[in-house]
């Protein structure tokens, strides 16, 4: 069984009609729009596996009761969700286990449960807390958990293959070999496609395919592979990442992926997070592959004592995370398994910690700002019912969230009680060209981790105090960032984005040698710009077409004409217009324009 629980403000649905026939019809009243505010919504898959019905009822209620209790939830909604498994139970078996987990969470919870076998609308709005979004597995008697080995040979303790691959012999000295037809495996590695039949025209992963930026693969089920064109976007807005930050005074840093799992424990991740934390063995030791990059941050503050003269700490570091997530709520760029963050976090004391806020939301202000992106609304999230710190500590720091946005003049709203356990939060809410919202920049203040790691400063009197810890992120996920950009432009980034800025054309072969001393003075003027040229013998049309498709702003068409009067004819940004340039005209042009990243 496959579960995906989603705290919730609210959610609303309503049956449209029947998907499966055999499924009994709906009375009148119930197929009206029905609501549940503040609940946890459960999305589940029932599936072949589950052949005990009673255990895998009670598991299920288990896990729904112990999500509940960590998000403070009374109110409960049972969604049937057929897309988190491709291995589904039959009907009958799926109905049967919703009725009877509906009927025993009936008896601590009050219970909703959508309609089995229908279409239907729904509406809902996540909250915006860690534990908001988890997904689940549950197996019972050693049921395959869809991640199964299916191919391999389980290899006993006294006779295995060693690292190089060859052959080892148990105690009896005889041969034990693994097999397998590598042309076998080979076949069944099939080419991922995209199936856009069910995708928007403006779909990152259409746009993505056009322009040749990334592809995904069931071998690595959400990571991306970057191809050239895509990784020189997300290295453009990394270094323009690093510019903003190393103005701001933060020190990058790199911490490992892989770490001892008595770390998470310390952190308190492994309480909240376990379920979607990739875990595995070395010598002995458990060892986990990193959800979040603050711990990691945190041992690099206490390899050496500090003063308030080292204060405020400002690091910032690039982390690739790991997360496990079921494969039915992958989706693209926007939910993804390995993903970039772009955590900062600063150790500051009590006296500083208004500058550093007001520090942070300049940067993200001046960040969204180059992108076009404009926030739609600032939310202050307060002290949770579920917190640690004293009280006058919380009055302290929601005052210093508030008095900042008040100061810098930002229009917010208070989200009460949605802060997190360890301190209240500011998340900033952006809309883009299509009007939806994402929320991608944060700013939290952290109590938890500082008593919890023990960290220190010393005071100017020689005292041993707490620092204050923010984190913040101002992308969030790179890769979720770059996919919101792509659909907010439709592909057509700026300049200093796009991973090809000039093509030229030629209008036929005897063009192709002036156009070639064209690309040589261009590229001697800016020898950074990412110029290409297509000199296939094809149509002209046929080539402006290609270089729209893969949205390069910029694309010269070299003729006779052009030969002649040493000008050129430029298509700018796919608005259909050609405008005439000389080429020292054009190069200063394109050359300000990446350099001030407009």
């Amino acid at each position: 069984m496959k579960l995906l629980s989603l705290h919730v403000d609210y959610i609303k649905f309503k049956p449209l009609k029947k998907a499966l026939k055999k499924i009994p019809d709906l009375p009148e009243k119930e197929k009206i729009t029905k609501e549940m505010k503040d609940a946890l919504v459960v999305l589940i898959s029932v599936e072949k596996t589950d052949s005990d019905m009673k255990k895998i009822v009670l598991e299920l209620v288990k896990n729904v009761k112990d999500i509940a209790g960590q998000v403070k939830a009374k109110n409960i909604v049972l969604y049937p969700y057929a897309h988190l498994s491709s291995n589904l139970a039959s009907p009958e078996k799926a109905v049967e286990v919703l009725d009877e987990t509906e009927k025993l969470l009936g008896k601590t919870f009050k219970v909703l449960k959508a309609p089995f076998g229908y279409y239907k609308e729904f509406e809902l709005k996540v909250k915006g807390h860690p534990l908001s979004e988890l997904s689940r597995e549950i197996n019972i008697d050693g049921a395959s958990s869809g991640h199964g080995q299916s191919g391999e040979i389980n290899v006993g303790a006294s006779s295995r293959l060693d690292q190089s691959g060859e052959i080892r012999f148990d105690k009896s000295g005889m041969e034990d070999k693994e097999s397998y037809d590598y042309k076998k495996l080979l076949r069944e590695i099939s080419k991922s496609r995209l199936d856009t039949s069910k995708l928007k025209e403006n779909d990152h992963r259409i746009i993505g395919q056009q322009m040749d930026l990334f592809s995904f693969n069931e071998l690595a089920p959400g990571m991306v592979f970057w191809h050239n064109n895509g990784l020189i976007i997300r290295n453009e807005l990394i270094n323009f990442w690093r510019e903003i930050h190393r103005k701001h005074a933060y020190q990058e840093i790199s911490t490992p992926q892989i770490l001892d799992s008595k770390l998470w424990k310390i952190s308190g991740h492994w309480e909240k997070y376990k379920e979607n934390i990739f875990l595995t063995e070395y010598e002995g030791r458990q060892f986990a592959a990193k959800p979040m990059n603050c711990p990691g941050g945190i041992l690099i503050y206490k390899t050496k004592p500090k003063s308030y003269k080292d204060l405020p700490l400002r690091t910032a570091e690039l982390g690739v995370v790991h997360r496990q997530e079921l494969s039915g709520v992958l989706g693209g760029l926007f939910r993804v398994i390995q993903f970039t963050q772009d955590d900062a976090h600063i150790f500051c004391t009590e006296e500083q910690l208004k500058n550093e806020i007001s520090d942070i939301i300049s940067i993200i202000d001046f960040t969204y700002e180059k992108f076009g992106l404009k926030f739609d609304h600032v939310e202050l999230s307060t002290r949770p019912e579920k917190r640690i710190g004293e009280e006058k500590m919380w009055d302290k720091a929601e005052k210093a969230l508030e008095d900042v946005l008040k100061k810098k003049k930002v229009k917010y709203k208070i989200n009460k009680g949605d802060g997190a356990f360890y301190g209240p939060k500011i998340d900033f809410h952006l809309k883009d060209s299509l009007n939806r919202t994402w929320q991608c920049s944060t700013i939290q203040l952290d109590f938890a981790m500082p008593e919890r790691f023990e960290l220190e400063y010393t005071d100017k009197n020689n005292s041993k105090k707490r620092p204050v810890m923010l984190h913040t992120v101002t992308y969030g996920s790179v890769e979720r960032f770059i996919g919101i950009l792509l659909e907010h432009t439709n592909g057509r980034l700026p300049a200093w984005l796009s991973p090809i800025q000039t093509r030229i054309l030629s209008f036929t072969d005897r063009n192709e040698k002036y156009a070639k001393e064209v690309i040589t003075k261009i590229g001697n003027e800016i020898p950074e710009l990412r110029i290409d040229a297509d000199f296939r013998s094809t149509t002209v049309q046929g080539k402006v077409k290609e270089a729209e498709m893969a949205r390069i702003p910029y694309i010269i068409v070299i003729g006779d004409k052009e030969e002649k009067t040493k000008n050129l004819a430029v298509r700018i940004k796919g608005s259909g217009k050609i405008e005439s340039f000389s080429i020292d005209g054009f190069a200063l042009r394109i050359k300000k324009e990446i350099e001030k990243r407009r």
